[in-house]
């Protein structure tokens, strides 16, 4: 009878720990959980980078957005020879 208790206690324990520090805790994410950065592709060497991060540019009088600082002045030369 003594090993009945202490099981339901054991087992009562557990689910009061689990209520209080889930186990498997998301590692994303969702989109009620805060904001989310928005990706911008660099029109230079056409990767994704967060919006935050980006390198900002005006070429010809429109906003570019960029990886870096050389692929913003590689894209500036491009646009400049088509001119």
């Amino acid at each position: 009878m003594r090993f009945l208790i202490l099981i339901l206690l054991a087992f009562l324990l557990y689910r009061v720990v689990r209520k209080y520090m889930p186990l498997g805790q998301k590692t994303e994410q969702s989109a009620g959980d805060g904001p989310v950065d928005e990706m911008v592709q660099d029109p230079s060497c056409m990767t994704y980078i967060p919006l935050r991060s980006a390198q900002r540019k005006v070429v010809g009088g429109k906003e570019f957005f960029f990886c870096s600082k050389e692929c913003a002045e590689k894209f500036e030369k491009e646009m400049r020879a088509q001119r």
